[in-house]
């Protein structure tokens, strides 16, 4: 059985929706268990199914607006998130989901859970959506602000071995996010990054590709520095957003787009659906010790369910092993 922590007091619903999506998942998945970390009292208001699900008592939360993670963490080593952590580094579960706070989540699992000896940088690691619908993965999206070329180097291999086992790709392939297609552009580290790609043989390079793009991109996998990458996330998010408010607004616009509207709506739920973070799961963070995820602050039950599936397939899959054994044969 593969056994997953769940952080059940972080987040904006908890636990309400992680226990939800615990027994959700645990109707859907069979070879797995599931083990809430929390305030049983609060939790056994919504657990009504018991079924290879155990509850581990903590102490307290971090604050989703915590502004210093580190001693959040070594200060709170009986909050959910720090034990739920913690479980991974011990052996005693097989990977982590939480919805609480990013930075908290990220410093806990340098602290606790520890880096892969092989990789000099994790990366926070979002699978985004297509025009074509197939996933992408876009990275690193916030772990590193300022990075060498040769850390991305790494990353790039975990997202090639995570994109291959887990989302199915035979030969994936990976683009620079840069300002423009052509060979030369961007700043240093990028025209560094992109001879690193083009002479790496178990990197299948696509090439530079515009922001434009990422949408409808030529590759599997987007990668930058952790600003750059962020910056592109939270763009699409905030357009999706805009774009779904300034769509419903026109369509409210007189009795035809009144009606229009009662027509679309199915179409509009698809729409909103297809953007979802929550419908893929969560963020994985590359080059840990353990399998952590990080679901959305605001996830409700299917998010946490998404989340979990994404953590046992990872653990399945034993992603970490192959990762460390390709990067071993690099460093020779």
């Amino acid at each position: 059985m593969i056994k997953i922590a769940v952080d059940a007091m972080g987040g904006d619903y908890a636990p309400k929706e992680q226990v939800e999506g615990a027994m959700l998942a645990i109707s859907k998945i069979d070879d797995i268990e599931i083990v809430l970390y929390g305030d049983p009292s609060e939790i056994n208001k919504y657990l009504t199914n018991h079924t290879r699900i155990t509850i581990v008592e903590s102490e307290g939360t971090i604050d989703m607006g915590e502004k210093d993670p580190i001693s959040a963490i070594r200060n709170n080593r009986k909050s959910s998130m720090a034990m739920a952590l913690s479980s991974v580094r011990s052996g005693d579960t097989d990977a982590i989901v939480s919805s609480g706070a990013t930075q908290a989540l990220i410093a806990g699992a340098h602290i606790l859970v520890g880096r892969m000896k092989q990789m000099k940088r994790t990366a926070i690691a979002p699978v985004i959506p297509s025009v074509s619908g197939k996933p992408v993965v876009l990275l690193d999206t916030g772990g590193n602000l300022e990075i060498r070329p040769e850390f991305m180097l790494q990353q790039a291999h975990f997202a090639t071995i995570y994109a291959k086992e887990i989302l199915n790709i035979d030969k994936p392939k990976v683009g620079l996010i840069n300002i423009g297609t052509e060979d030369g552009k961007g700043r240093q580290l990028d025209k560094e990054v992109f001879e690193l790609f083009k002479a790496n043989e178990a990197i299948h390079f696509a090439g530079n590709v515009e922001p434009k793009v990422v949408l409808n991109p030529p590759c599997d996998i987007l990668i930058s520095d952790g600003f750059t990458a962020n910056i592109v996330m939270k763009t699409l998010e905030g357009t999706a957003k805009g774009i779904g408010a300034m769509l419903k607004e026109e369509l409210k616009r007189g009795v035809l787009g009144k009606i229009g509207l009662l027509l679309s709506v199915k179409n509009l739920k698809r729409f909103k659906k297809r953007l979802a973070p929550e419908e893929i799961g969560g963020a994985m963070i590359y080059g840990l010790k353990g399998v952590v995820i990080k679901a959305q602050g605001s996830s409700k039950a299917v998010g946490f369910y998404n989340g979990i599936r994404q953590a046992s397939n990872v653990v399945r899959q034993d992603v970490i092993k192959k990762v460390s054994e390709v990067l071993e044969k690099e460093g020779n």
